[in-house]
């Protein structure tokens, strides 16, 4: 088994706490959480439906503000996006209008970067995804496991540092997930980017993570934390050990699915 690495932390989560108002009263969706994730680490969240996972990512890459409490990347406040931080969302979001080529190339464009100037990695990225080739190709004529794979390579061609990714193969059938699951591992592998990926599949986190955080159900906190020392490489044989099984059980026992209701309470009081 590999012993945890001594490594600093890389994102680190103050005490994050986020309400939301809405026309029934104020949804309470993170509650004080706080973990670190280290340099270099692939981790992943697992917790209940409306928990508050895609709320705590979101602020993680500067896209949501949180009530309280702070997000810090190398020791400094994420407030906004942060060049060194990439999201997969759950769903592809490649443009429909652009083919593949054009799509990847977008984010640049808003950056208001020239993508000649990097074309050499995007092109290195296609080949490892078994994307090259279809760089002409609409979204319509791509299947679903192909357009994650170019959202992949889209957030990967801006080389970040931390790659958040939203439980981005949900939607896809299980032979197709096992195999982003497999090439997601070697890119990681590969790169050493720190990842952060949510997921309800208790066996995916197992199979891809360094460790596991649990999280409550509304509001979300941290419960529980896991470290996953099945040794890299990983194959999907692992998956039918019993130390799997084990492991998979035990987290499934931990996942509390009872959710309070709206908080009634004035949006000022929760300033």
């Amino acid at each position: 088994m590999n012993a945890p690495r001594p490594t600093p932390a890389k994102l680190r989560i103050d005490g994050a706490t986020k309400y939301y108002e809405t026309k029934s009263g104020l949804v309470h969706a993170l509650e004080d959480f706080s973990a670190e994730v280290r340099d270099g680490e692939f981790a992943c969240v697992l917790g209940p439906s409306g928990c508050g996972k895609t709320t705590l990512l979101w602020s993680m890459a500067g896209l949501h503000s949180l009530t309280a409490g702070q997000v810090l990347l190398d020791n400094q406040p994420v407030t906004k996006p942060h060049p060194e931080i990439s999201m997969v969302f759950q769903e592809a979001n490649l443009l429909p209008w652009r083919n593949l080529q054009k799509n990847i190339e977008f984010p640049f464009e808003i950056k208001r970067q020239n993508p000649a100037d990097h074309r050499d990695r995007v092109r290195q990225l296609l080949q490892r995804v078994g994307l090259d080739g279809f760089q002409n190709k609409f979204p319509r004529e791509l299947s679903g496991g192909m357009q994650q794979r170019a959202a992949i390579v889209r957030a990967l061609s801006l080389d970040p540092s931390v790659l958040l990714m939203d439980e981005p193969f949900g939607a896809l059938d299980a032979f197709t997930r096992d195999e982003m699951n497999l090439l997601l591992e070697e890119i990681w592998l590969e790169t050493r980017k720190t990842i952060l990926f949510i997921t309800h599949n208790i066996a995916e986190a197992v199979f891809l993570s360094d460790r596991i955080f649990v999280m409550s159900a509304r509001p979300g906190r941290l419960h529980r934390v896991y470290d996953v020392d099945f040794e890299r490489p990983r194959d999907l044989s692992i998956t039918t050990t019993p130390r799997f099984f084990e492991m998979v059980n035990e987290i499934k026992a931990q996942i509390d699915h009872k959710v309070t209701a709206p908080t009634k309470m004035r949006a000022a009081d929760a300033a």
